[in-house]
């Protein structure tokens, strides 16, 4: 069944065609993740079929008594308005008199236990973890989400993840994580110049058949001017309109010389700017911060090595924005200090635009021109393939001629980030920090990101919620824990959540022991029964081999550990080889169990005896 279509969509924004005379449906069950590069409207398409916009032209058709829930990309809060009173106020239409308490049980989920906290005080995934609240906990049909992942943590990604598999009604999502849009999603919609293409598959299977189809319109594209030289060659050879078929051919070559060629989507191009790295980088001297009682970073060293790729995880407010911030040199810790080199020059991608040159390290005027937000900082600059131009680099990050001289303030959000990282690039840093660099950028940029990261001759600090980009670009982790403690895990994101699910499966183990002894303690108080123990036929058969089938269990679960790592970059492999494992464990506990048991039960034949 049809619950929500749009048809002959147009939208059009400074004579730029954002959606040109294209259509959208979604059925029952769908879940829609939406991508395309910065500034080709998705966005727009999310509030135009949630009713928050307005097509110029074309027809928005919705079922009959359809719910439909949406999570704008910043959403709006009234001044002094509490968390719990704007929770209230996005569900005013709901008929669940329940309302409040289901929102505060799913607060405190959350970890926003001040329901009466003033929303202008929360930071950045406060505010967001308040808005999916207002989303998720009444009844809908259809949830149109609006980048939901970005400002939260890992623990918080996963949780929303989880959430999304299990919702029962439609989806339409935008978001840049691609283990989310393979997880949750079970088709993907690409907006390219102004068109809507359809995949029924999750994000693995889309980059298939997207890639099918770019080879069928390619060759279609040979074939067809494989034809028109024919043609031509006919039309010069003096052909002569006599016949109806003749007229026809000229027609059809006219046709044929029209037709626009098959363009493959614009892609970022990144050349690695760069400075020297001296042999002295950055070394980090048992620096501690805090705020208040608040504890973010605990008598924290480390030397950072050349070609570093570090990610800073943990949950939001845990101190990692922090560290960066005193690696630059913005913030003052507490105390121990900070040794930089003195050809160490530091690149700081940081996670928000500010409003004011005061309020942050990333400042756009709104009345600037694009091409001169660059000039501020290099009218040239040395790439690998020499001497390129402010003009040159923006083409090179899709911004064309006629948007490099617009204004600013008429970029999408998207495209004032890539044009962020544009400047940060254009300052040839061998110190790369990037804070939350998924947040607002396409997958296309993205991927070129990664590929630059690769051929980068410097040091990469990320800051990111992104699995995926974690796993891609960095090989050594650290998490920001409880009391300004960081540990240090090498590998990237997989390789840690393996080390994590290891740690938390011996911390069981060893409950379960203390627990098997402590009732080995009370068994021992009672008084010894009469009955003669022995095996039975299964126990004795079972006792003869289970020690080589634990061996053998185990010598698995080691195998794949190798196969993990080496497969760290192919998400998909990942994903079965974690299936597998968590089967194995399973299998691997129910004969331990069994086998310790037998151990016990032979102990006990044998003292009796």
């Amino acid at each position: 069944m049809n619950l929500l279509s749009g048809t002959k969509l147009v939208k059009e924004f400074s004579e730029k065609k954002i959606l040109d005379n294209t259509d959208f449906y979604l059925d029952e069950n769908e879940k829609v993740g939406i991508i395309g590069i910065n500034g080709t409207g998705k966005s727009t398409l999310l509030k135009i079929l949630a009713g928050h916009e307005e097509a110029d032209s074309g027809n928005v058709t919705k079922a009959n008594h359809v719910v439909i829930k949406y999570l704008p990309q910043n959403p709006v809060f009234l001044e002094n308005e509490t968390v719990i009173e704007y929770i209230l106020r996005e569900n005013k239409a709901s008929m669940d008199s329940n309302i409040e308490i289901k929102a505060k049980t799913m607060m405190t989920k959350l970890g926003l236990d001040d329901f009466d906290s003033n929303v202008s005080m929360l930071s950045g995934g406060q505010k967001k973890r308040t808005a999916l609240v207002a989303v998720l906990v009444a009844a809908s049909d259809i949830l149109i989400l609006d980048e939901p992942t970005n400002h939260l943590d890992n623990e918080m990604s996963d949780w929303l993840e989880e959430q999304l598999k299990n919702y029962k009604g439609s989806l339409i999502m935008v978001t840049h994580d691609r283990y989310f849009l393979d997880s949750v999603c079970n088709r993907i919609d690409e907006i390219d110049r102004g068109k809507i293409y359809s995949y029924k598959e999750n994000y693995s299977g889309f980059l298939k058949l997207k890639s099918e189809r770019e080879d069928m319109l390619i060759a279609s594209d040979r074939k067809r001017k494989s034809i028109l030289r024919n043609e031509l060659a006919w039309i010069l050879r003096g052909a002569r309109a006599r016949s109806t078929k003749q007229k026809a051919r000229i027609e059809r070559y006219e046709t044929m010389k029209n037709t626009k060629d098959f363009e493959a989507n614009g892609q970022v191009e990144m050349s690695s700017a760069i400075t020297r790295l001296g042999k002295t980088t950055v070394k980090i001297n048992n620096i501690s911060k805090a705020y208040g009682d608040r504890i973010l970073i605990n008598d924290f060293s480390y030397i950072f090595l050349k070609n570093d790729r570090i990610g800073f995880i943990g949950k939001n407010g845990c101190g990692k924005t922090t560290l960066m911030k005193i690696i630059s040199g913005n913030i003052i810790p507490d105390s121990g200090n900070i040794e930089v080199g003195q050809t160490v020059k530091i690149g700081y991608y940081s996670q928000e635009i500010a409003a004011s040159r005061e309020a942050g390290l990333a400042y756009m005027n709104p009345k600037l021109r694009v091409i001169d937000y660059i000039r501020e900082t290099a009218e040239f600059v040395q790439t690998k393939d020499g001497m390129v131009s402010a003009s040159n680099m923006l083409e090179r990050f899709l911004f064309s001629g006629e948007t490099q001289y617009s204004l600013i303030e008429k970029l999408s959000g998207g495209e004032k980030r890539r044009l962020n990282l544009l400047r940060v690039l254009m300052e040839a840093p061998n110190f790369l920090i990037l804070d939350e660099p998924t947040n607002d950028l396409d997958i296309s940029t993205l991927t070129i990101l990664e590929d630059y990261l690769d051929s980068f001759s410097g040091i990469v600090v990320i800051v990111s919620h992104d699995r995926y980009f974690l796993d891609r670009t960095v090989n050594r982790i650290f998490e920001f824990g409880d009391s300004g403690n960081i540990r240090q895990f090498e590998g990237g994101y997989t390789d840690y959540s393996a080390k994590k699910m290891q740690e938390e499966a011996e911390r069981e183990a060893v409950n379960i022991t203390c627990n098997r002894e402590d009732v080995q303690g009370d068994k021992r108080k009672e008084k010894p029964k009469e009955k003669k123990l022995k095996f039975s036929y299964q126990e004795a058969k079972d006792y003869e081999t289970i020690e080589g089938e634990v061996e053998k269990l185990e010598q698995c679960l080691e195998e794949i550990d190798k196969k993990i790592i080496l497969h760290a970059r192919d998400f998909i492999r990942l994903n079965e080889l974690t299936k597998e494992k968590e089967e194995l464990k399973k299998t691997l506990d129910v004969k331990m169990d069994r086998w310790m048991y037998l151990e016990e039960l032979k102990a006990k034949i044998d003292g009796g005896s």
